[in-house]
């Protein structure tokens, strides 16, 4: 028996590019939303405002996978079609004709993709993590997070990890910066953990991960972390507006992270210092203007993510009907079993108008092989034809069934008959067994 392939890889496989295409749209709507909003939000409602924009990809995303309720309708009724004739000894032997899915293909990509990209990342943590060997904590620092000096002075400040955070410090901390500069760069770094920052950059990372393939994807996560260092920038203001010459003196005094964090937040080149100093001399936005930027956003955030659960909504049976008058090409999925026993052939083949998957049993006992062949055509009414051709096996002579659903109804079609003992116990079942469901597009 050659199989087209596994056949739980293969339903995987379709299931990951049915709900796959719709979190790349959800995703690309959302992102291209916030890179509209973003900028005209931040002028208006002030930066902390803007930032909370990107709550809107993670959402939609989630919004998209959401099942529906009027989706969950009763199954429809299968079909039956009998075809009874002489009954031979039941064995049974499968064949398909070995075509390739492209999206086991697609997915197996997608996967090693991802853990490239996994693997990246934790490197890259790893690295920066090794950086700060020799490290000694600092407890007459009070920030939220412990505080510890590194042994070099190119390590920090930043905020390292999310889940046990810590603030580091270069070496040359006290050296480098004046005594209001400390401060100020002390109350940056715990503003990025009381914000919750570094497991913003977590969610962010493990996102692009997920959606490596997108280019979006890793525009939204630098621009994320550029959105992410402004509202930080604005929540220190808020409390220290008065020394805003030393916060930039301090942001000049910084020297960019040579190694990436991922998890974390560092100074680097992806943070423009010259947009962050140019928002320095913005005047901080008022408290009725931010609780009026903080509802716009939560009432954006909701109708984008609306709109996304509302346009993922499964066609009604009637209009998925209207639809299936197209020329294909169609998905027609097959499970075939002998007698009682297990089905022994999964099988999902993607059928262009007049093409046909073919099915061969052989070893049937004292019976010949028995051969179906089935192709898939568009009917009146949005219905879904399965014509079959069969001969062979327990059939005295050719055969051709044709059974008419909806798409995605299962029909059966058997092959056989059942021979009983005077009790009435089931002494030989050579019946074969294929349940069929159509549906349009592959």
């Amino acid at each position: 028996m050659s199989e087209l392939s596994l056949p739980g890889l293969e339903s995987l496989a379709a299931a990951w590019a049915a709900h796959g295409w719709l979190a790349l749209l959800a995703f690309t709507m959302a992102v291209l939303a916030v890179a509209a909003l973003r900028r005209p939000c931040r002028r208006w409602f002030g930066t902390e405002r803007a930032f909370q924009l990107w709550l809107l990809p993670p959402l939609a995303l989630l919004a998209s996978q959401l099942p529906h309720s009027a989706a969950s309708q009763a199954p429809l009724p299968p079909l039956v079609y009998t075809i009874t004739s002489a009954v031979g000894a039941a064995a049974s032997h499968a064949e398909n004709t070995g075509r390739f899915d492209w999206r086991t293909a697609a997915l197996l990509l997608w996967l090693a993709g991802l853990a490239i990209v996994l693997m990246f990342t934790v490197v890259a943590q790893r690295r920066y993590r090794e950086r700060l060997r020799g490290a000694t904590p600092m407890t007459s620092a009070s920030a939220p997070r412990p505080v510890w000096r590194a042994a070099g002075t190119k390590v920090g400040p930043a905020l390292v990890g999310a889940w046990r955070s810590r603030i580091v410090l270069p070496a040359d901390f006290h050296e480098r910066y004046d005594a209001i500069e400390q401060l100020l760069i002390l109350a940056h770094e715990s503003a990025h953990a009381r914000r919750g920052d570094g497991w913003w950059s977590l969610f962010a990372q493990a996102l692009t991960a997920l959606l490596w393939c997108h280019p979006l994807a890793w525009w939204a996560l630098a621009a994320l972390r550029h959105d992410q260092e402004l509202a930080c920038d604005a929540a220190v203001l808020r409390e220290h507006g008065a020394q805003r010459r030393s916060y930039a003196n301090a942001m000049l005094k910084t020297q960019s992270a040579m190694h990436a964090l991922p998890v974390g937040c560092a100074w680097s080149p992806r943070h423009p210092l010259t947009e962050r100093i140019a928002m320095l001399k913005q005047h901080e936005s008022g408290r009725f203007r931010r609780v009026c930027g903080s509802l716009v956003v939560l009432s954006t955030v909701l109708a984008v993510t609306s709109s996304v659960y509302a346009a993922t909504q499964p066609a009604s049976p009637s209009v998925a009907a209207g639809q299936a008058n197209v020329a294909g090409p169609y998905t027609l999925k097959l499970v075939l079993g002998i007698g009682d026993k297990p089905p022994r052939l999964h099988a999902t083949a993607c059928l262009k108008p007049g093409q046909f998957y073919d099915v061969t049993e052989t070893h049937i006992g004292k019976l010949p092989p028995w051969h179906g062949r089935f192709t898939v055509v568009a009917a009146e009414h949005g219905q879904l034809e399965v014509r079959g051709a069969m001969s062979g096996g327990p059939l005295a002579r050719p055969a051709n069934p044709v059974i008419r659903m909806l798409p995605g109804q299962q029909g059966t079609i058997q092959v056989g008959n059942k021979l009983a003992d005077k009790s009435g116990k089931v002494v030989e079942d050579d019946t074969i067994k294929i349940d069929l469901a159509p549906g349009i597009g592959c």
